[in-house]
C-alpha cells in the first residue's frame, strides 16, 4: 500500500474490501461446482430409488394379476404429473432469470445513486475545506 492510500480512510477500506471481494469471486466456480455435484447426486439418488422399486414391484404385480387398463390409467396420470412438473421447472427457471435481472438492475441503480451521493459528498468536503482555509 502506498503512502497516499494510507492517508485516506476510503482507500484503506477500498483496498481491504477489494481483497475480500476478489477472494469471494475466485471461489465462485468451485462453489457452483460443489452445489452442482451435490444436486446431481441428489437427482440420481431419486432416480435410483424408482429403479430399485421396479424390481420389487414387478414380482408383486405379476402375482396380483393386475388389469392392463389400470396400468394405462396409472401411466396416463403419471404422464400428466410429469408434464405439470416439467412446466413448473420451466416456470421456476424463467422466474429465476427475471429475478436475477431485477436484482442486478437494482444493484446497478443503487451503484449510480452511491456515485451521485459520493460526488455530492466530495463537493461538500471540498467546499468545507475551502471555507476552512479562509
Amino acid at each position: 500500500m502506498s503512502q497516499d492510500s494510507e492517508s485516506s480512510v476510503c482507500n484503506i477500506f477500498k483496498d481491504n474490501s477489494s481483497k475480500i471481494i476478489n477472494k469471494l469471486e475466485m471461489q465462485i466456480p468451485s462453489h457452483f461446482q460443489i452445489y452442482s455435484d451435490m444436486y446431481k447426486e441428489y437427482l440420481h439418488l431419486l432416480d435410483d430409488i424408482f429403479g430399485t422399486c421396479i424390481i420389487s414391484e414387478k414380482e408383486f404385480f405379476e402375482k396380483m394379476n393386475t388389469d392392463k387398463n389400470s396400468m394405462k390409467n396409472i401411466k396416463s396420470f403419471s404422464d400428466s404429473l410429469t408434464d405439470f412438473w416439467i412446466k413448473q421447472i420451466d416456470n421456476y427457471d424463467n422466474y429465476l432469470k427475471w429475478y436475477s435481472q431485477m436484482r442486478i438492475s437494482g444493484m446497478k441503480s443503487y451503484d449510480q445513486f452511491v456515485h451521485i451521493m459520493m460526488d455530492s459528498y466530495s463537493k461538500s468536503l471540498s467546499n468545507f475545506s475551502t471555507n476552512f482555509e479562509d
